[in-house]
């Protein structure tokens, strides 16, 4: 048998066993050279496989793991043609499946005997190499910088008109995008209760959205701050087109760097508090208390795991990829460090399901604009954001992480200031 008939028979034999407990098999696989493994009789097919060149399959399960079936992708030895989003299911069984060790053994050498070659990686995107004390305020500003240093015309191409990069509030699901980003700004500013003429400190405010919607529709002051020079500088010019340079600004600050104890009315953060990491969130929340006055509130916004999912060993493609150094923890250590540094919890909302819309949104648009998306950055950074966020609207609508909107009050004295009911969020 010729050396490629060899490679087309062992990568069907390999993916027959290996499926062989895989129901419904409800998608395809085509071979570098054409030969098609179907869908199971009346099924339909919601994804094909594509495998590039005769050694796709050992560069995707060999050594066994999350990293490597990732890297695979993002190098193009396999691509997903069709619906992204319903490979995850698959992913997760192939991930989470425990294998005998003679299941194993067998598999293994069935991979071992594939070609083992890659086709020419391609220039692009690398894997984050952070160097020095973990959360260090020089790693994290290098962390945040990996992430967000990619250029503000290749978040537009798919994001709100606002640039708004966290997790919208929708009325409905066929809501669209925009609509549905400024009643999440808006809410947040109801939750905060933000009355004209008090000062506003947004922790990570992205490219201003926040920061602008609350200036001019609260008629507040707000300073917003984030590590990347890059989304500072779009921030600022946004807010001076839009005449409100009186009223916010930007700056690149970390939030360890923050003065001005007792001189916020309201801090605010929305999708940063991910990067603190788990030891170091009392000092965050201790901070945010320092810099809030008596009676005033903290709305804190983020991901949060869900303790009851096993998390998987070893590197993460999300930590080594899209954002390094982040952490994940359950709700209940968030409440309980925000306790701990003296804050009253005074509501806690799961906006899960919200998430898993916005990001389906997300991924459409960046998946419609892929060429757009190619002329801007390469090919790799574009399968990295099409493969981190798809997975992440798959795990949000799983539960395997939650986003939750903590609402936290400094009391004055035992006095909370607050109204007796939530009637003013609705209103």
């Amino acid at each position: 048998m010729k050396t490629g008939a060899r490679a087309v028979q062992g990568s069907l034999s390999f993916l027959q066993d290996l499926l062989s407990d895989y129901r419904p098999r409800d998608f395809a696989v085509r071979l570098w050279e054409g030969t098609t493994w179907g869908a199971e009789r009346g099924q339909p097919v919601r994804f094909t496989l594509v495998l590039n060149h005769p050694g796709a399959l050992r560069t995707m399960f060999w050594p066994p793991g999350e990293l490597p079936l990732a890297e695979a992708y993002i190098h193009d030895d396999f691509d997903i043609e069709g619906s992204i989003e319903d490979v995850f299911p698959l992913a997760d069984h192939l991930l989470g499946r425990h294998r005998s060790t003679s299941e194993r053994l067998r598999q293994g050498r069935r991979l071992l005997s594939l070609p083992n070659a890659r086709r020419g990686a391609r220039p692009g995107r690398e894997a984050a190499k952070l160097r020095g004390t973990r959360h260090s305020k020089v790693r994290d500003r290098r962390a945040v910088t990996y992430h967000y240093d990619v250029p503000g015309e290749f978040y537009a191409l798919w994001l709100d008109r606002r640039m708004v990069y966290s997790c919208a509030y929708f009325a409905t699901p066929d809501e669209d995008l925009d609509s549905a980003q400024e009643r999440k700004l808006d809410y947040i500013c109801r939750k905060l209760r933000l009355r004209p003429g008090e000062r506003v400190l947004d922790i990570g405010c992205g490219w201003g959205g926040l920061v602008i919607h609350a200036a001019r529709r609260y008629g507040v002051s707000a300073l917003g701050v984030t590590l990347s020079g890059p989304q500072a500088e779009l921030a600022n010019e946004r807010i001076r087109r839009a005449g409100l340079a009186d009223r916010c600004r930007v700056e690149v600050r970390d939030y360890r760097e923050i003065e001005g104890w007792g001189e916020y009315d309201k801090l605010v953060s929305v999708g940063m508090f991910e990067h603190v990491g788990e030891k170091r969130l009392p000092d965050y929340f201790s901070r945010a208390y320092a810099l809030l006055r008596p009676g005033g509130v903290f709305l804190n916004h983020g991901i949060s795991r869900n303790p009851n999912v096993p998390r998987r060993r070893g590197p993460t493609f999300i930590s080594r990829y899209v954002f390094p150094d982040g952490e994940l923890v359950p709700i209940g250590t968030t409440v309980g460090a925000a306790e701990s540094s003296g804050f009253e919890v005074r509501d806690v909302e799961s906006l899960r399901e919200h998430y898993a819309l916005t990001l389906g949104h997300w991924v459409r648009w960046l998946e419609e604009r892929h060429e757009q998306a190619r002329r801007i950055v390469d090919e790799r950074t574009y399968r990295v954001w099409r493969l981190y966020m798809s997975g992440s609207a798959h795990a949000f609508r799983t539960g395997g992480i939650n986003i939750y909107q903590t609402l936290l009050l400094r009391t004055d004295r035992g006095e909370s200031r607050l109204p007796l009911t939530r009637a003013d969020w609705y209103s």
